[in-house]
């Protein structure tokens, strides 16, 4: 017994799912694809850092909540594996995340000279 947890998706519950990781948005996909795998974010987290990836619990809920999303090479890796964990093509979440976001800078602007 590897300890590994099945879930099974009915065809509706798979149908959205392809819907969702052909047309995103990344958050729901991501989202419907951790639901229809059955696995809670802390046993993903362990799973990923079997393989040698470390992401925190707030890092993959902030991804699936919309809040931020994987950037930077080492979350694109942990990505990579996350498809792979559950279930879903290789590089199905990955395209969804579209070209990388420009870095906003907060500048205090001086008052209008008079």
């Amino acid at each position: 017994m590897t300890g590994q947890r099945t879930r099974t998706i009915d065809r509706g519950e798979q149908a959205e799912l392809s819907r969702l990781l052909a047309a995103g948005p990344f958050d729901v996909a991501l989202r419907a694809a951790i639901r229809a795998r059955g696995l809670g974010l802390d046993r993903i987290r362990y799973r990923l850092r079997g393989r040698g990836t470390t992401v925190s619990l707030a890092t993959l809920s902030h991804w699936q909540s919309g809040r931020c999303r994987p950037e930077r090479p080492e979350s694109l890796e942990a990505l990579r594996n996350l498809e792979d964990i559950l279930n879903v093509p290789d590089g199905s979440l990955s395209k969804l995340l579209g070209p990388p976001r420009g870095r906003a800078r907060f500048h205090v602007q001086a008052p209008p000279l008079n």
